[in-house]
């Protein structure tokens, strides 16, 4: 508990704020910060932070545009591609060559720490990888016995996207970016028989000159014509899609919600309930909080606790997890795991927030 802690992080964000805040409560030394965008620019820096014994936190580059613009062009010359310009804010682009960059960067960290055994890592890059590839993820957890919606598997386009609903006989899905985080392009697609469809998602379409652009928006749009549709769906797949098999999701009066769980040390710990009247409900979105506990029953509480400790050992090199749960009628089912999934300010499990839990369960 008392060793130095380093943060790959982008200072001044939420994440090391609340971290160090944390630090104080417990009366330790302030961790020590690594930015991403310093790392990415001379990799000896992650060296020399870690010649002292202790432990490294990974956080997210997300909240960083010039390390979020490093990782997407060193995806592009890895995958051999053209560097795709600056993203404008918001803008879903190229996700595909994002996650080639920042896997690599991840086994730049592995390589690092194999080298400096005195280091301990919170969560293990290679997990975080595969946490990463949220269509790797969660094959990876069905093969460890967690229940998962129905994978339809990757979409190549709007023609492949009707042929797989076709084959699985399907009329509702959804489809998410395999390297996507916090609802960013994930749609909600529905079709009846007389034809009509439905695509309800974060994703704004803008198309102009010739060219379909999309953008992360806080504000749920909704396509009906099967031209703005296929647009969408091929916008995301060329940046690698998948589908899933629709889950109905609990209801609380007249909304819905699934859950959030951090499990910490391999234990479910905190978790909240994420309430809301659209299809995603994620907290960024508006969506509010609601007490896990209070909606609920035994059986229901029972099956969170069992299947996020299932989720927590197919990640065993990961000390701190976020996962997303729908769960009903006595059975959960994972939507994602999230290396990254301990931001929920002010939640509180047994007296300590998310931060103070994973420093002091070690």
């Amino acid at each position: 508990m008392h060793t130095q802690l380093t943060l790959l992080a982008t200072a001044g964000s939420k994440r090391v704020r609340l971290m160090q805040a944390a630090r104080a409560q417990l009366r330790l030394p302030p961790a020590r910060v690594l930015e991403w965008r310093d790392w990415l620019a001379q990799p000896a820096l992650l060296e020399e932070s870690l010649r002292q014994p202790g432990r490294l936190k990974i956080e997210p580059p997300g909240d960083d545009a010039a390390a979020h613009l490093l990782l997407l062009h060193a995806g592009c010359r890895l995958q051999d591609r053209p560097p795709v310009p600056a993203p404008d804010h918001g803008e879903l682009l190229a996700m595909d060559a994002w996650f080639a960059g920042f896997a690599a960067a991840m086994q730049a960290v592995a390589a690092q720490l194999a080298v400096q055994s005195h280091v301990q890592v919170y969560n293990a890059p290679a997990e975080i990888i595969l946490m990463t590839d949220k269509l790797a993820c969660q094959r990876h957890l069905a093969a460890h016995g967690v229940p998962i919606p129905t994978l339809l598997g990757p979409v190549a386009g709007y023609a492949h996207l009707q042929s797989l609903l076709h084959e699985h006989d399907l009329d509702r899905a959804y489809l998410k970016p395999r390297y996507g985080s916090s609802a960013s392009g994930v749609v909600a697609y529905r079709r009846n028989r007389a034809g009509r469809q439905q695509a309800t998602t974060s994703a704004a379409l803008s198309q102009a000159e010739g060219r379909t652009r999309l953008f992360n928006v806080k504000r749920m749009a909704r396509y009906e014509t099967e031209r703005d549709i296929a647009a969408l769906v091929d916008a995301l797949a060329a940046q690698e899609l998948y589908a899933e098999a629709w889950l109905n999701k609990p209801r609380c009066g007249d909304s819905h919600y699934d859950l959030r769980v951090v499990t910490v040390a391999g234990r479910p710990a905190h978790r909240v309930a994420r309430i809301g009247d659209r299809m995603m409900t994620n907290l960024h979105l508006d969506n509010r909080r609601g007490d896990a506990a209070g909606l609920l029953n035994a059986a229901d509480l029972a099956a969170l606790e069992e299947t996020a400790a299932l989720a927590a050992r197919a990640f065993p090199a990961s000390h701190v997890t976020g996962y997303d749960l729908v769960v009903r009628h006595g059975q959960a089912h994972a939507l994602e795991a999230n290396a990254f999934g301990d931001l929920l300010p002010g939640l509180l499990w047994q007296g300590a927030d998310t931060y103070a839990a994973q420093l002091t369960h070690v």
